[in-house]
């Protein structure tokens, strides 16, 4: 059973869930979640570890006015008031793009990381795109010039959830309620416009020296496949696993199969 707490950390208040006991395992969710992304991994890896997961600012139930913050500056505090010295840190999307950021940044803290469909501080753009995704992107860009935030979440829900050459509503029932809930939170929250941005990681990819579990669906965008090869290769201690089947949160489509490489990761490294 999980449990709810806060951290307040400036002006703004930090909203979390915790389970279980023993090794820390932090969750970071992806820029279109927030911390229930990660339910079925807290419900499941929480009866051996003491699992976390948590609304960065703007996400969620945490509470932020626009003020100056860090997100890895966050999540350093956040371990510092929670009293781990250093954890394990998975991460989607943006929050992979934290999780490698704060390891380069404090590498004592993390003994080792799971990066699902990752960004990466400084990677370079992505290509030219294939025609049916430019059109894709070229509509929710119209939607969200129109400011029509419904048909942006509808829109954003094909693209990282579907997959951009999926059938449309390919996944359905409570996994897309959850993601256009979670999405819609941070579509309509006030823009944050003073974050400090972290150095890049692209090129100091091989600095990381713990080891990596890098995950991606075969059903994502092309270029994120890339960075995930990007990670694979750059990193001295690496792993690379394609889940079929699945786009950007293949944690939402197959939870067991993403658990069982979570913690066969957990059980070969801690």
């Amino acid at each position: 059973m999980s449990t709810s707490f806060t951290i307040g950390l400036g002006n703004a208040t930090l909203a979390g869930v915790r389970a279980g006991t023993g090794k820390a395992v932090v969750f970071l969710h992806a820029g279109v979640a927030d911390k229930r992304m990660w339910a079925a991994q807290l419900a499941d890896l929480g009866q051996e570890y003491l699992t976390i997961a948590y609304d960065r600012r703007g996400f969620g139930e945490t509470v932020t006015p626009d003020e100056p913050f860090s997100n890895v500056e966050d999540l350093r505090q956040l371990l510092d008031e929670l009293g781990i010295a250093s954890a394990v840190l998975v991460g989607c999307s943006q929050g992979g793009r934290i999780a490698i950021d704060f390891t380069l940044a404090y590498p004592e803290r993390a003994e080792a990381l799971v990066l699902i469909a990752s960004a990466i501080s400084g990677a370079p753009p992505p290509g030219d795109l294939e025609p049916d995704v430019e059109a894709l992107v070229d509509e929710l860009d119209n939607a969200e010039e129109a400011g029509d935030l419904n048909r942006v979440n509808e829109m954003e829900a094909i693209l990282w959830l579907d997959g951009p050459t999926s059938p449309v509503g390919r996944v359905s029932g409570a996994a897309r309620d959850l993601f256009l809930d979670m999405n819609g939170i941070a579509l309509a929250h006030p823009e944050l416009t003073q974050e400090i941005e972290p150095p890049s990681a692209y090129g100091r990819l091989d600095q990381l020296t713990i080891p990596v579990l890098v995950l991606w669906g075969d059903l994502d965008l092309a270029h994120m496949y890339d960075r995930a090869q990007a990670l694979v290769t750059s990193i001295p201690d690496a792993r690379g696993v394609e889940i079929p089947g699945t786009a950007h949160l293949p944690n939402l489509e197959q939870p067991e199969t993403i658990n069982t490489l979570i913690s066969d990761f957990l059980k070969e490294v801690t």
